[in-house]
């Protein structure tokens, strides 16, 4: 199926300043958000503390919850609804790990005084010392990584070098803009968002090697055309696939995040933004890149010849 004429030739190597102004604001805008916050906002599964998830059967809200547990001078206590069209609640506390035994039942039995005898239903409870979080987050960080350092290898051994440094730039690129956009947004980093984040980093690298492979191809039967040309030609020639790939995967993470519930709504919209970018990149980041390699290439070429 094609949706797109294959003769397209849309001048996308010409408008990559542009595109680079655009990125540089979108990674400047998180970047000042997250130097404000001092960092991102890390979930229980990296902050260490608990999760209490809690159902009321009437109406009520986050200023009527806290001051029901005003005297358990619980530390750090936030209390966000869990859904905008529900009567669920989570409750997260930043106490250390030998305070949290007992303390979901402890708040249930707060909220029953308060709101009445079977008015409270507790769903779930996670508990998570402050250690073990700062294990997690330090794991999670590698596993990133790790998997940058596996693209660098596997795109140098099926590429070139130069290819492997535009899909790595094209990587950081998009983990930093939906890095951004949840500190923007004031989203949680936990583990589901740390395996987003690789899934990510996968989309976008097959994404990635499409453009390039055509790439390769074309400066082979085309080598007597300008790199700039050939580049812009394969990006244009992967456009109608580019484009049904992102568009039918962006349909099925934005039901995900519209119908999928409270649970995967953090998970869906790092997906919804790291698919978004990541077919951005793999257009206006990736292949840029190496005419960006080749301009330096040629640069140090002229100058050798000239002193010599």
């Amino acid at each position: 199926m094609e949706i797109i004429k294959h003769d397209i030739n849309i001048n996308f190597v010409g408008r990559r300043k542009l595109a680079l102004i655009f990125s540089l604001l979108l990674i400047v805008a998180g970047m000042v958000s997250l130097i404000i916050k001092g960092g991102p906002d890390y979930g229980i599964d990296f902050s260490g503390g608990t999760l209490i998830q809690i159902k009321f059967a009437e109406a009520t809200n986050a200023v009527e919850i806290k001051k029901a547990l005003k005297d358990m001078e619980l530390k750090g206590l936030v209390v966000q609804k869990f859904d905008e069209d529900s009567l669920e609640f989570l409750l997260r506390a930043q106490d250390t790990s030998s305070e949290l035994e007992g303390l979901g039942q402890k708040i249930g039995a707060h909220l029953q005084t308060s709101y009445g005898e079977g008015a409270v239903e507790i769903r779930r409870v996670e508990m998570v010392g402050p250690q073990v979080g700062k294990d997690l987050r330090k794991k999670g960080l590698m596993a990133i990584v790790f998997a940058m350092v596996g693209v660098l290898i596997y795109v140098t051994i099926r590429f070139e070098f130069r290819f492997a440094v535009g899909a790595i730039v094209a990587l950081i690129h998009d983990v930093l803009i939906t890095l951004g956009v949840f500190s923007l947004f004031n989203k949680e980093i936990d583990l589901p968002i740390i395996a987003a984040f690789l899934a990510i980093v996968g989309y976008s690298l097959n994404d990635t090697i499409i453009v390039y492979d055509r790439i390769r191809e074309n400066s082979g039967s085309k080598n007597k055309e300008e790199f700039p040309v050939i580049v812009n030609s394969s990006i244009n020639e992967t456009l109608s696939r580019t484009i049904l790939t992102s568009g039918t995967t962006l349909l099925v993470v934005l039901a995900l995040f519209l119908f999928g519930g409270g649970v995967i709504h953090n998970f869906a919209f790092a997906l919804l933004i790291g698919i978004g970018v990541g077919t951005y990149s793999s257009i206006f980041v990736a292949s840029p890149v190496l005419l960006v390699w080749d301009d330096l290439k040629a640069r140090r070429h002229a100058a050798g010849e000239k002193n010599s």
